[in-house]
Order: structure tokens, then sequence, then C-alpha cells
């Protein structure tokens, strides 16, 4: 199972990210969870503290690892556009709960965009993931694709959009349709968020096609709470992992 889940900034992605990665880690699954969002925190969703999190080094800012892998440096402006990265998931990860966790990173593209040594290795190395045959790949992604190419996203079995109940967040939902069919990905699915009342599931059910549709997530003042305290919402909320297990099972049912 490849999955990739976006949508616009606190939705709840890694809401999502995080509570499927441990309900597949606790069926014994290898499970890979990266994180490629700039604004890094599945680390704290899956469990570890705000200071294991912060000593974290992303894989983009790993410059001696980035000059290595492609050759780049100071004196030598050409680099290798298809570094040996299959090596750094499981070098590189850290377990948490039976998950292994890949902080990515970032880079600033800046307005016209750019083809630098750190975005080739993170490109490379999310290609590299969608490899990983046998085992559950999640990555916590952007609102954007910019870090997927067309042949990683040829091998990703789901990319799911995590919408709330407002236009705007319907509107990132067709542009990232839009986005994944110019990459060749024929499957994007939805899952709804912070659902308060049947006037939501009205909203988004009018809104979303239904072959689109996934599951919904209610509105949780457990999810909330894990949140304040820097803690897993798979440790918090009973009633959400139950409502992401439903989805888990649509998911399983397609691999």
């Amino acid at each position: 199972m490849k999955v990739a889940i976006t949508g616009k900034g606190g939705v709840g992605k890694t809401t999502l990210s995080s509570t499927l990665a441990r309900l597949y880690a606790d069926e014994g699954r290898t499970v890979l969870a990266a994180d490629v969002d700039p604004d890094a925190n599945l680390g704290l969703a899956l469990g570890l503290s705000q200071e294991e999190v912060d000593a974290i080094v992303p894989i983009s800012k790993m410059r001696t690892l980035v000059e290595e892998r492609t050759g780049a440096n100071a004196a030598n402006k050409f680099f290798k556009l298809n570094p040996y990265v299959a090596d750094i998931p499981d070098t590189f990860s850290k377990d948490i709960n039976g998950v292994k966790l890949l902080v990515m990173g970032t880079v600033d593209l800046g307005g016209s965009g750019c083809v630098c040594p750190e975005h080739v290795m993170l490109k490379a190395i999310l290609s590299a993931l969608t490899y990983r045959k046998n085992d559950v790949v999640i990555m916590d992604m952007e609102a954007g694709l910019e870090h997927l190419g067309r042949g990683t996203a040829a091998n990703m079995d789901q990319l799911i959009v995590v919408v709330e109940p407002g236009a705007r967040s319907v509107q990132t939902y067709h542009n990232v349709k839009r986005l994944a069919a110019d990459l060749g990905i024929q499957t994007v699915r939805v899952v709804a968020n912070k659902i308060r009342d049947q006037g939501d599931e009205d909203f988004i059910r009018s809104a979303i096609p239904a072959e689109d549709f996934l599951g919904f997530i209610h509105y949780n003042s457990d999810i909330m709470e894990a949140d304040r305290q820097g803690k897993s919402p798979y440790d918090f909320s009973p009633r959400a992992i139950e409502e992401i297990r439903a989805i888990k099972e649509i998911l399983d049912r397609d691999e």
C-alpha cells in the first residue's frame, strides 16, 4: 500500500496519516511514514516528544549526505539526477510505535522553481519509497504535489485529499485532482475531517463525487486535546480511530 495524503494547511492531514500508520503497524505490517510537509509535525502525531522531534535533522538539511550522493559541491555545479538513495529510508528513519518515520524536509523552489541537489534527493527518495513492494508507505504531503514526479506518482496506490466542510477546502481538492491528472494519477480520493453535523455531511456529499469519497472524521475534542498536549491522537481518541479504521478498510479492499 502506497498512499500520499495532501490538502490545505490545518485540515487534518497529519491526524489521518499518523493514525493510518499506527493502525497498519498494529497489524504487524512494515510501515514507513514520510513527512513531506514543510510544517513537519508527523513525529508528534506518531508519539514522539517535542524534544525528540526537534532533534531530527530533515534529509534536505543533511548537506554532507546530499553532496555525497549527488556529487554536488561548491566546486562542482553538475550533479547526478538519479542519486543512490535506496538505503536512506532504513538508515535515517526513526522508529516510533512500530512506524519508521522519515522526515524529508523541504526546499524553497522560488518563484520559477529550480532543480537543485536537495530537491533531486527528495524526489529520488520518494520514488524509492514507492518500490518498497511489501511495505506500507504513507506520505504526509503539503497541499501541492511538487515533490512527486511522474515516475513516483505512477507507483502510488492512492492519493487522498483531506478536506473540511468549506468551499476553499473543496477547491483544493479540485486543484489537487487536476495536478494529479497531469502526473498520471487516476485515483484521487477524499476524506472529510472536522465534520460537525448533518449539514456538514450534506455539503461534502454534494461537493465531492461519490466515487471519490472515502469517509468522514467528525469534529472531536479528544483530537484537539491530543494536539494541545503534543501527543498522538491514536492514544486519545477511540472514536477517531474507529472512523479512520473504516476508511482503512476501504483502502485495503483496493490494495
